[in-house]
């Protein structure tokens, strides 16, 4: 029990302060990484705390994927150029309209929040049934594939349409380029695509011939 304390501790601490050096830190890349690191601290906590599921998730989404993405963009961009305008009074629309939204989802959360606290008829931890045969991932896999199986499948369905749309939008076509013809090349034969040529000796061959 003392262990499982020191443990939430440590990774309580390591969350904290590498979310405010994410904030805090003046290279991109290194609040990247501080991101990644606050990511693997806080899945290390829902996993002590029984709820695999979601550790897991942070770990192979938001680590492998979405913190590893950010990573990339960071270092492709030229973001050296924009860093610490706020701050030392270069005019910035991108700061104060992301307070804005940020206010907004606060504001927002507030009252899902406060709604649901004071919802009637909400269920207690007390009165929920708990069958500690099954798995918390078995138990929402579920509910997820058979009370929300519908809600799942249009979410899927949104975001492979939102990713069709940014291909769609950030396709560009450009000229002057040599593309391969998939179909040419699979349907082509063997008299077509090979040419024997008889050469004399100690002559050459002309690709045009």
């Amino acid at each position: 029990m003392i262990a499982h304390t020191i443990f939430f501790y440590f990774f309580s601490f390591i969350a904290i302060f590498s979310a405010l050096m994410v904030i805090t830190s003046r290279s991109t890349i290194n609040s990247v990484f501080f991101l990644i690191l606050d990511f693997i601290s806080i899945g290390c906590l829902f996993i002590m705390v029984g709820a695999e599921f979601l550790g897991m998730i942070l770990l192979i989404v938001y680590v492998g994927a979405v913190a590893v993405l950010f990573l990339f963009v960071v270092m492709m961009l030229n973001v050296a150029q924009q860093k610490q305008s706020w701050f030392i009074g270069k005019k910035s629309t991108h700061i104060p309209s992301g307070l804005i939204v940020g206010v907004l989802i606060f504001l927002e959360l507030l009252v899902v929040i406060g709604g649901w606290k004071y919802k009637e008829g909400i269920a207690s931890s007390s009165s929920i049934i708990i069958n500690k045969d099954i798995s918390n991932t078995h138990q929402l896999g579920n509910v997820m594939y058979t009370d929300y199986i519908l809600y799942f499948q249009l979410s899927g369905i949104i975001l492979l349409l939102s990713m069709i749309g940014a291909i769609v939008l950030t396709y560009r076509k450009r000229e002057n380029l040599k593309r391969q013809n998939y179909f040419t090349q699979i349907s082509r034969e063997k008299s077509s695509s090979i040419e024997i040529k008889k050469v004399e000796f100690d002559k050459g061959v002309k690709i045009d011939d």
